[in-house]
């Protein structure tokens, strides 16, 4: 996702291990493996390690004439299905096992929607406030001639994430083609201006997908008390350009905005934010705190809120055991990549909150990524109709089949026993992209 806000941290802290990215990956892991045992332990296994991890020295000459050298990542979890894929982000706490992380959701992420990539991720330890955009060139730039022929539109193909965007991806693509003259090397990256061939629809890609599918749940009746979104109240964390899509594709359905927030405050208007004047307000000022029409509230209670969705679009880690049980949403659509611990996934089942998983949820992004590959390889554009039509049936598609999933779980015979198997919808989601990667793991068979 590019484009995000940082929040600031809400409800009391979680013990530092609840964050580590490795470990939520690890146990969201083994909830679903709980549910595969008919599949060799062995190939399971196979699908949680990454297949290549890359760290690399980024040095620059900075504006003043002094040099500075930063750390980049990239990770290329799996390529059972097709070439890698996944963003790149510029971050101060971009860390390899983030980057590990999120390259696995990807993996899994794109086996859920069906489209013929693996997973991928990749990152550069940087601060974008503190550096120009020269040295932000610089930095790209070094990082993709280091990486060299281990990206590349049929091996690992990456995209905007948190604080890069489409300036960002026409660097790599110049870079990347001075390096390879004479090919079409337009594919070797996606999220790109539409002059250099980027997709229409991209940039609204996540968050429209976020939409798509809590609207396709939400009309298959498994949210109780939730049948339709128009109505519907919507608080959004994160008013980057995920939460500020969604937003207002929820309003267009007939959802009331309720509160927002960003990097530096949020606002809350019960009756519904006027989203034009929000717009117009955070252009002027850098941010929504302030806005005339609405009281200001902390993070913490922004979380808290009664409503009938809550989209969790900046950080990961932002709903934990410390404020899990403040929560009060009907439905939680994730937006962000683990925007919640598995402590607060088992606090959110108790409290019957659902929760949409960002494999599925924020998966639009992948699929128009994909829908833009396609494009560049057949030097051919498809009209935003087209695409965004071709998205609400791949993730209509996907929530289907995350939803048949999740209402095959059987509880345990004895009610009073105890239980290992999760029966969430992240777990059916899981199970669901496991399985097929499972499937396609025993066909192929390991080489050599």
């Amino acid at each position: 996702m590019s484009k995000t806000q940082q929040p600031t941290p809400a409800g009391n802290e979680p013990a530092p291990h609840e964050l580590d990215p490795e470990r939520i990956i690890d146990v969201q892991f083994e909830r679903a493996c709980a549910h595969l045992t008919d599949i060799d332990p062995g190939l399971i296994q196979v699908l949680r390690r990454p297949r290549r991890t890359l760290t690399v020295n980024v040095p620059i000459e900075r504006d003043d004439g002094s040099l500075a050298n930063f750390v980049g990542y990239r990770v290329l979890h799996n390529r059972l299905l097709g070439p890698g894929k996944g963003g790149i982000r510029y971050h101060p706490r971009v860390s390899l096992p983030e980057v590990g992380a999120l390259a696995a959701l990807m993996t899994w992420k794109c086996a859920l929607v069906r489209v013929p990539f693996g997973g991928a991720k990749g990152g550069v330890t940087c601060d974008p406030k503190h550096l120009s955009e020269r040295e932000l060139r610089h930095i790209t730039r070094r990082f993709i001639s280091e990486l060299g022929d281990n990206i590349g539109p049929y091996t690992d193909i990456p995209a905007p994430d948190l604080y890069t965007s489409s300036q960002t991806m026409a660097w790599i693509l110049d870079t990347f083609d001075a390096m390879h003259p004479g090919k079409n090397n337009l594919p070797v990256v996606t999220g790109k201006p539409l002059e250099l061939g980027g997709s229409e629809g991209r940039d609204e890609a996540t968050g429209r997908g976020c939409v798509y599918s809590a609207e396709r749940l939400v009309s298959l009746g498994a949210v109780p008390g939730l049948s339709e979104l128009d109505g519907a109240s919507v608080v959004i964390q994160g008013y980057g350009e995920v939460g500020r899509v969604a937003a207002q594709l929820l309003h267009e359905l007939g959802a009331r905005i309720i509160a927002v927030s960003d990097s530096r405050g949020a606002v809350l208007d019960p009756e519904g934010l006027d989203l034009s004047a929000l717009a117009r307000h955070k252009a002027a000022t850098g941010s929504v705190l302030g806005f005339d029409e609405s009281r200001s509230i902390t993070a913490a209670e922004l979380l808290a809120l009664e409503c009938d969705l809550l989209i969790p679009a900046a950080l990961g880690g932002q709903i934990h055991s410390g404020n899990a049980g403040q929560v009060k949403a009907r439905l939680i659509v994730e937006g962000a990549n683990r925007p919640i611990t598995p402590e607060a996934d088992d606090i959110l089942t108790d409290k019957g909150i659902l929760v949409l998983p960002d494999i599925l949820a924020n998966a639009g992004g992948v699929t128009v990524s994909y829908y833009e590959w396609v494009q560049n390889i057949e030097h051919h554009t498809w009209p935003l109709e087209e695409i965004n039509s071709k998205l609400r049936v791949r993730m209509n598609d996907a929530t289907d089949r995350v939803a048949a999933r999740w209402r095959q779980f059987t509880p345990p015979a004895d009610e009073t026993a105890p239980d290992s198997q999760r029966r969430d919808l992240r777990t059916a989601a899981l199970v669901e992209s496991l399985e097929r990667l499972a499937h396609v793991l025993k066909q192929r068979g390991i080489w050599p």
